[in-house]
């Protein structure tokens, strides 16, 4: 199938997919915030041509470690202290970690809102035809 509305479906789905990986990296950072040594996943985004549909379409291209530097505690008791007594801590910042969380959330739903905009079209047409 090749229309407009089916290549609203195809792009409108792949952005909801992207989000809810997004979603899904965020969590994890947030969910690691306080893992000692824990480095904070980053992803890019990549426009990919979908050959069957033959339309546009966001895809997760990478998701990579942020090789930042962790704060650095002494704490010469932790079973992960090195040498000096210093232990570090994880690289995730919880306010980033939560606006990223935010768009890609508005974002989902941008997408589900157009998702469900155009199959409301498919049904509107559909009736049409029928009449």
């Amino acid at each position: 199938m090749d229309n407009s509305i089916s290549k609203s479906i195809t792009a409108a789905a792949a952005g909801m997919n992207v989000q809810s990986f997004r979603l899904r990296v965020a969590s994890e950072n947030l969910s690691n915030v306080d893992t000692h040594g824990y480095q904070r996943k980053m992803m890019t985004f990549a426009q990919e041509m979908d050959q069957i549909n033959n339309v546009n379409r966001v895809a997760v291209d990478q998701v990579m470690l942020d090789q930042s530097a962790g704060e650095q505690i002494y704490d010469p008791s932790h079973p992960l202290a090195d040498a000096s007594g210093f232990v570090v801590s994880s690289n995730v910042d919880m306010m980033i970690e939560l606006a990223d969380a935010r768009e890609a959330g508005r974002s989902y739903e941008a997408n589900l809102s157009t998702f469900r905009q155009a199959t409301q079209m498919y049904r509107s047409l559909i009736d049409l035809l029928r009449d």
